[in-house]
């Protein structure tokens, strides 16, 4: 038979002969059970790999180790058959492609699973498998999902946490507590994440009801964390906690007194923007903006017209934190537009008969005051919002914060604001940056070589927030010293810091990999300054990871019997922020509805 020479299950039965000359189908019996058939190789495949439904039953003689070696020869020859016949390698198709999308659909509708999982990385590497895979494949079964297969997805995932574990003595790292809000279940959940230059990973999940207890919980919780991850290691708390967060801070200090508490500055510059739109003349601007795309709407209702499709934004990260700037921008740069919208027949005729307060919309519209506000609007917070787009939880913005605070001051300075509006704008800005800012952002603007020399020693603020990070950090006051006459060496540009490539590099080179090839003529310093630089300042995408983590999944499993509770927040947390990572953030950006699950058989 050299024809069937690569075909490994001749090896594993005897064969008594052909039917007809040429034909493949054989008389056989198995090595291992001795049972007889009759039959060509597909059903000596099948009987040694467990394949039924062609004739032939699955050898009862051959174990599950067996049967994996069976499994990889068999492979192998596939491929071996696809290099020799490229052609082969062309699936035939039987069904059609919108057959095999309604049968995708089916299964979504059947069992209630959120939708949004479609957009997931992992759900497309599911469907390319199966396909690479072919017929015959078996999925697992609900108890390998939620035992055998978790066990070693948590392996792999742990696998690759090492790398950046062992970064921490390095870059230090921050640990982030975001909470959320279970309404069903009438708890909180707060996740803890752990940050680093290496990347973000999720360590852990509590559940707290309120009570006299949930205040203790949830600081023995943190502490743990703190100890676990190694004191030195941890240099800055961020909290999204609201309310709770002064109270916890005091209590977590006295414990560690080196460690920096810090709220999520992507939140504060939220709230600073909120306040600032409810000053009289931004509102007033923010209120003509909504009329006019108000009337625009209902315009578009009696005509043709679709300029309102037209001043859709596709910055939904703006969209979410800044929805009045979103709004008055998008109003602003259809100004052309709309002025020749007003000016046309089918307005004009549409206004004879419309409810809405089309004369004051014309007004604005044609007038100048809107836009002239409307710009100054804009170009008073484009700070604020770009500095809200810099926030990703894998890239240090330590130091550009404080820098947004001196670009916002010189914004609103020199925009020829009025002096009681002025007066406003500097007051909000300064009291909120006072109330939730960290020092560690004023020292992270003195030694961000990004912005070498303008001016810190001779900022106040910036001076107090360094002499604050050196009291916090350090507690031997030889060693501030000596961090004190080493910072000096570095604003005179000294030694190392004057060469000619570090004096070129200051805004080229990422700021910790300048200060790791330069900064070590003063190694205390260097050593202060990566780990400073290495930390970030919000939880944004924290937050968004942290809703792939839904309270009534994790009951339902419960309900199971599945003590793997820990597991499954531990792997599909990690599992998303791989996927925010790797820029797959349409899978996360739709909040989970209440009952998705990701292990078979949870409602």
């Amino acid at each position: 038979m050299p024809s069937e020479t690569d075909k490994w299950g001749w090896k594993h039965v005897s064969v008594f002969g052909g039917f007809d000359k040429g034909s493949g189908t054989k008389r056989w019996k198995c090595n291992h059970c001795s049972q007889r058939y009759n039959g060509s190789y597909s059903r000596v495949r099948a009987h040694l790999l467990g394949f039924t439904g062609v004739g032939v039953k699955s050898c009862p003689a051959i174990d599950k180790s067996l049967r994996e070696e069976f499994r990889i020869l068999e492979e192998e020859r596939l491929q071996r058959k696809k290099k020799k016949n490229p052609l082969s390698t062309k699936i035939v198709r039987t069904l059609a492609k919108e057959d095999v999308d309604e049968t995708v659909a089916r299964f979504f509708y059947a069992d209630g699973l959120n939708m949004n999982v479609v957009n997931s990385p992992y759900f497309r590497d599911m469907v390319r498998a199966l396909a690479a895979f072919g017929p015959g494949y078996e999925p697992p079964s609900k108890t390998m999902l939620s035992d055998t297969f978790l066990t070693k997805e948590k392996a792999k995932l742990e696998k690759a946490i090492t790398l950046v574990r062992e970064s921490w003595p390095h870059t230090g790292c921050t640990i982030i507590c975001v909470n959320r809000l279970d309404g069903s279940l009438g708890c909180f959940c707060i996740n803890f994440f752990i940050s680093s230059p290496r990347g973000v990973m999720f360590m852990k999940s509590i559940d707290i009801n309120e009570g006299d207890e949930a205040d203790n919980l949830f600081i023995n919780v943190l502490s743990d964390a703190v100890a676990e991850i190694g004191p030195r290691n941890v240099l800055q708390i961020i909290t999204h906690l609201g309310q709770a967060s002064s109270a916890f801070e005091s209590v977590i200090l006295s414990k560690f007194p080196h460690i920096f508490w810090s709220q999520c500055t992507s939140h504060s510059i939220h709230l600073l923007m909120e306040e600032i739109a409810e000053l009289d003349w931004m509102r007033a601007v923010v209120m003509c903006a909504r009329g006019i795309e108000q009337v625009i709407s209902s315009y578009q209702h009696y005509s043709s017209c679709v300029i309102y499709n037209s001043m859709e934004i596709s910055d939904t990260h703006s969209m979410k934190f800044a929805p009045s700037f979103c709004l008055v921008k998008r109003i602003f740069q259809m100004k052309q537009e709309l002025e020749e919208l007003v000016m046309n027949n089918n307005w004009k005729q549409w206004k004879l008969t419309s409810l809405c307060d089309v004369e004051n919309t014309e007004a604005a519209i044609l007038g100048d005051e809107f836009w002239v506000r409307a710009q100054l609007m804009l170009q008073l917070c484009e700070p604020f919002v770009r500095l809200l787009a810099t926030f990703n939880i894998d890239k240090s913005v330590m130091g550009d914060v404080y820098y947004w605070r001196v670009q916002a001051l010189e914004a609103v300075r020199t925009r020829g604001i009025d002096d009681i509006a002025l007066s406003q704008m500097e007051l909000l800005i300064e009291s909120r940056w006072d109330m939730l800012f960290s020092p560690l952002h004023a020292a992270g603007y003195l030694l961000n070589p990004r912005y070498f020399g303008r001016g810190q020693m001779k900022d106040k603020t910036v001076m107090r927030g360094w002499k604050a990070t050196l009291e916090r950090y350090e507690h031997e006051s030889s060693v501030r010293r000596l961090l004190r006459e080493q910072v000096s060496v570095y604003w005179r540009s000294e030694g190392s810091f004057g060469e000619e490539d570090a004096v070129e590099c200051r805004d080229k080179m990422d700021p910790v990999a300048w200060w790791e090839n330069f900064g070590f003529e003063t190694p205390h310093l260097q050593n202060l300054a990566i780990r400073v630089l290495s930390q970030v300042s919000s939880v944004s995408l924290c937050r968004e990871s942290g809703q792939c983590d839904n309270l009534p999944c994790r009951e339902t499993v419960k309900r199971m019997g599945v003590e793997r509770v820990e597991d499954l927040a531990f792997v599909r947390n990690n599992l998303g922020l791989l996927s925010l990572k790797n820029g797959n953030i349409n899978y996360l950006s739709v909040p989970r509805s209440g009952n998705s699950c990701c292990i078979a058989g949870c409602p």
